[in-house]
């Protein structure tokens, strides 16, 4: 389904629409610099092979798994997976719009859930819930008002009632937060976390493709960029590169620690 297609049918709140679809191949494009640490790339890797084996799973009568929960820290690669499932699985992607979902009148929220989901289930697509802590809060929580406690009900019938043509991706900084009826209906889980050296260097070798480099500043970048996450790598690296064309330089240290000292990275500190 092409991307002006869907959108003709795509509900409607607050004035917008609820969500945005995006080809496989847009998709392909926004997550060509992912990269997986092994142990995702694997859930990844075994996730798609059944689902190109939907045949047989029948046969043995082993469902087969469509709900993906993914948390961690921000900017760590979750959204980009979604991305690269719907690339790799050709499908579309439906990316929900949480702040056109949720409404304060009484009943909304729950309805623009339930339209959302019913939209998803009329062709085959991947969508993806990002901030699902948002409608996906535990019941339990003493400032939660009953609206959302209600939105979560109808979640949940929702994801029950989720045919398995489609598969569901959702996303979260916050996991401790959701409630725990939610984190039952989901057969596959990624934990994501800050990249490491290697794939901090791995990142790096991406964002820079053949631009020049000073190779000693490509060493101290990659020890200087500790702590970050890979969207503060890409905006630090993008600055550098910035400065280095404005003085016809190859990308040189100073570049990347002036680039830090404006960007200002909330580094993760141990």
């Amino acid at each position: 389904m092409s991307k002006s297609n869907a959108s003709q049918r795509i509900p409607r709140a607050k004035g917008i629409d609820m969500a945005a679809v995006y080809s496989p191949k847009e998709c392909g494009r926004k997550a060509r610099h992912l990269i997986l640490p092994e142990f995702n790339q694997r859930i990844v890797d075994e996730f798609i092979a059944i689902l190109g084996m939907r045949e047989e799973f029948e046969e043995h009568h082993v469902p087969i798994p469509n709900r993906v929960v993914m948390y961690g820290p921000p900017g760590t690669g979750k959204t980009l997976t979604a991305f690269y499932m719907a690339n790799i699985l050709e499908l579309p992607l439906v990316l929900v719009r949480l702040d056109a979902i949720i409404h304060s009148h009484l009943g909304e929220t729950g309805s623009n859930i339930r339209k959302i989901f019913d939209y998803a289930n009329t062709f085959p697509c991947v969508l993806f819930l990002d901030e699902f802590d948002a409608i996906a809060r535990t019941r339990d929580s003493n400032d939660e008002v009953k609206e959302m406690a209600r939105a979560v009900n109808t979640l949940l019938q929702c994801l029950d009632d989720f045919g398995d043509k489609s598969i569901i991706m959702a996303a979260t900084n916050l996991e401790k937060d959701l409630d725990p009826a939610i984190w039952r209906r989901f057969d596959t889980k990624m934990t994501y976390s800050l990249p490491d050296y290697n794939r901090r260097q791995h990142y790096m070798e991406l964002l820079l493709g053949d631009f020049q480099c000073d190779e000693a500043a490509w060493t101290e970048a990659c020890d200087q960029l500790e702590g970050c996450s890979f969207a503060d790598i890409e905006q630090i690296v993008l600055k550098a590169k910035r400065k280095a064309i404005i003085e016809r330089q190859p990308l040189q240290g100073k570049h990347i620690q002036d680039a830090c000292d404006e960007y200002k990275p909330d580094v993760a500190t141990t």
